[in-house]
């Protein structure tokens, strides 16, 4: 007669799911990276190329620069113009990132590919448009956009504080300094209403009588 080993009673021993991230903490890395790389980019730029790969700014209309649209946004015309958009890209962004990590990115990709191709269309002839501003009004369109599709209690707030901080920057839309790219910032604008339409509005829901 063989012996076998007693069955096993315990339940087999299931891998712990990994937890996922708070919000908080996302949106905060994903701050960091931006802010991080807007400023590694402009020191790469200053030290190793004197700040020629401004010329990778918008130029309107002309095809061989219509690229462009994809890197104007993260150059800048020296550390001062960078210094001044570094906290409201932050504020703006981090408030932004707290809808979601892929919403973040899909409003950040509509705003820079919709908005830069806004001013590569209708921005002042020869000239070149660059900065994160485009970014700035596009994040803060985006979460007033995100308050009125949304309706929701956070979204809410969002909207109203980032109204607070920073509605006193919408004027910056209408032309005034000829050295300031107005149009990145009306085109960032519209661009952010536009990414907040498609990510946060709500479906109709239709009942059939």
């Amino acid at each position: 007669m063989r012996s076998r080993p007693p069955p096993n009673v315990f339940p087999p021993t299931v891998p712990p799911v990994p937890a996922r991230r708070p919000p908080v903490v996302q949106a905060g890395v994903v701050t960091l990276v931006l802010v991080g790389g807007l400023w590694l980019q402009e020191i790469t730029d200053q030290v190793a190329f004197g700040g020629a790969l401004d010329v990778y700014g918008i130029q309107p209309r002309n095809s061989d620069a219509l690229g462009h649209i994809f890197s104007a946004p993260f150059l800048h015309g020296g550390f001062g113009h960078l210094l001044a958009n570094t906290v409201p890209v932050a504020v703006l962004a981090f408030m932004s990132a707290l809808h979601g990590l892929w919403r973040f990115l899909l409003a950040t990709l509509m705003i820079v590919a919709l908005g830069g191709a806004l001013v590569w269309l209708f921005g002042r002839g020869g000239s070149v448009h660059l900065g994160a501003s485009e970014l700035v009004f596009g994040y803060l369109a985006y979460l007033l956009g995100a308050g009125w599709w949304e309706r929701s209690a956070s979204a809410i707030i969002a909207a109203a504080v980032a109204l607070l901080l920073y509605g006193g920057a919408l004027w910056g839309v209408l032309p005034s300094n000829p050295e300031i790219s107005w149009e990145s910032h009306l085109f960032g604008f519209v661009a952010g209403v536009v990414a907040a339409a498609v990510l946060h509005r709500k479906k109709r829901v239709v009942v059939s009588g």
